[in-house]
């Protein structure tokens, strides 16, 4: 959508984890809808190359934004790693603190350093990538799910020490995704006959696809969710709706 009725015409937004999957989505649509973007990733391909999970460099990128464009509208803090899927007893200490560390610490950073920056505009938009993994176990690793798990609890407690700002800050909890994340998971099925497996436990049979959780970002982007704050939007099929009553693979200590 362009012009006039461009839901986020005239606003600033950053994206990180911006170079593929959910966060290209969201940065292609965002500049649909008429926003100036920035995306942020480790990666060549995004505007400019950030490690989210260092505060020095997210500090820095927000000074960048607001040089460039006279202000911050909105913070999608999108960047994240799986960890993959080793059981508690086969992960480090140093595996769960790298994943904390792009997973929770990085949203941490974008709320610290955005947020002053959009109190000077009279609010704005903090959105958080968590998962359905941080709402129950079965649908990610242990250090995975604790990092999402602490993003829902952080959009929280950030809405409440922002009361008053006008800044809303919300959490997007996507299920099965088809990113360079879920991968492994979509090649294995296909090489095996199997590709009407994925998603089978959401009551919509299926897979999603990045630009769904890019419309849900839009959605918390935009005024159209102007009275929605400290919230965990499960974007999902329904996969939380429910426990599901069969396991695709199980992680066991002992």
């Amino acid at each position: 959508m362009n012009g006039d009725m461009a839901r986020l015409s005239g606003k600033v937004a950053v994206v990180t984890g911006a170079a593929s999957g959910i966060g290209k989505a969201a940065v292609e649509l965002f500049r649909e809808e008429g926003a100036r973007v920035v995306g942020a990733d480790l990666s060549d391909d995004a505007d400019v190359k950030v490690d989210a999970g260092d505060e020095g460099q997210v500090k820095a990128l927000v000074e960048q934004v607001i040089a460039q464009n006279g202000g911050l509208d909105i913070f999608f803090a999108n960047a994240g790693i799986s960890g993959g899927l080793s059981s508690i007893r086969e992960q480090t200490a140093e595996d769960w603190a790298e994943i904390l560390r792009i997973n929770l610490i990085g949203p941490f950073l974008a709320i610290k350093y955005a947020a002053p920056e959009m109190a000077k505009r009279g609010g704005g938009s903090i959105i958080c990538t968590a998962s359905v993994a941080g709402l129950r176990s079965g649908a990610g690793g242990a250090a995975y799910s604790a990092s999402k798990a602490g993003v829902i609890n952080l959009v929280q407690t950030a809405a409440n020490q922002l009361a008053g700002s006008n800044i809303r800050v919300n959490a997007i909890c996507p299920g099965l995704i088809e990113t360079g994340m879920t991968k492994m998971i979509y090649d294995l099925a296909r090489s095996t006959g199997q590709e009407q497996r994925i998603g089978e436990l959401n009551p919509q049979r299926r897979g999603g696809q990045p630009i769904e959780i890019a419309h849900a970002a839009l959605f918390l982007a935009s005024e159209d969710s102007s009275y929605v704050n400290g919230a965990a939007l499960a974007v999902d099929g329904g996969l939380a709706s429910s426990h599901p009553t069969t396991r695709k693979f199980e992680l066991k200590m002992l």
